[in-house]
């Protein structure tokens, strides 16, 4: 006799077919792959603009960008905040670009709410369940990372706050977990989210640069999740950096995020997913 799990609506048991999310008029969790890039923050006009021009002109539907940043270190950079806001509203205008970023706490939701079309919730607020609650009460698709400690269970357990809120727009993220391994940032846990395809019906994407922390391992962590069945992938970008003023380490220069697709590409088609992109004819790494 199958247990019946304790979460409810996030389960296949409640709803067999793949729930598809709509946003910016793109559907993720249907037969496209969904792919997201961008800085791990936004730092200045200039920056933002030449990596939305870029990742717009490959194909690229949503571009991701940190206008708050929550940082271990009270010392490192904290993100332009609101002026980081009105930064992606100008590149997402120019560019016909869909904007994910993250709102860490319920202060700063009203905020932006109007800047974002999909709003993400970072690892360390996977846990806040009074901050789900309340979120869920929105009405804009909402990207729940995978907190750094969390079971599966938790983890759907976690949406399960959101999708009791009324908003049933609900996207999973697997960005890694802690172990005892440090040879990378975090692990990757393809298996964990093979797991929450097979046990809910909500898409699910992975985000290979928090989870490795190691733009060397991007694109073959991206081909791994392409085939454990994510239904896209959120990947950081950067015109330079080895100047970037948060996680340059895990950011991809143009030119990689480039040479990645056509293998992006070849993997979505041999999982049955569609996936177009379209070459820059110039790269400028500043």
């Amino acid at each position: 006799m199958t247990q019946e799990p304790k979460y409810k609506l996030a389960s296949r048991q409640w709803k067999k077919n793949n729930t598809v999310v709509t946003a910016k008029d793109c559907q993720i969790g249907g037969d496209e792959l969904l792919l997201i890039a961008g800085p791990c923050a936004v730092e200045n006009e200039q920056q933002l603009d030449q990596i939305a021009s870029f990742v717009s002109g490959l194909g690229i539907k949503f571009l991701r960008g940190g206008a708050y940043k929550p940082r271990t270190s009270p010392y490192n950079f904290q993100g332009l905040q609101k002026e980081g806001l009105e930064l992606l509203k100008q590149a997402s205008d120019r560019y016909n670009l869909g904007i994910v970023t993250e709102v860490m706490d319920l202060s700063l939701l009203d905020t932006v709410y109007p800047y974002t079309d999909i709003i993400q919730i970072g690892s360390r607020n996977m846990k806040n369940y009074h901050f789900l609650k309340e979120l869920g009460k929105t009405d804009k698709p909402i990207m729940l990372k995978r907190g750094m400690d969390a079971t599966v269970e938790e983890w759907l357990l976690a949406a399960e706050y959101l999708l009791l809120g009324g908003n049933d727009q609900v996207i999973l993220c697997e960005r890694g977990i802690r172990t005892f391994d440090t040879s990378n940032r975090n692990t990757l846990d393809v298996a964990g989210l093979a797991l929450a395809k097979e046990l809910s019906h909500l898409p699910v994407i992975s985000d290979p640069s928090q989870a490795t922390g190691n733009r060397n391992l991007i694109r073959a962590t991206s081909l791994a999740s392409i085939a454990a069945g994510a239904d896209g992938l959120m990947i950081e970008v950067h015109n330079n950096p080895t100047d970037a003023l948060s996680d340059g380490p895990q950011s991809l220069y143009l030119d990689q995020l480039q040479d990645m697709m056509p293998d992006l590409a070849r993997i979505a088609a041999a999982m049955n997913k569609t996936f177009s992109w379209q070459k820059q004819p110039e790269i400028i790494n500043a």
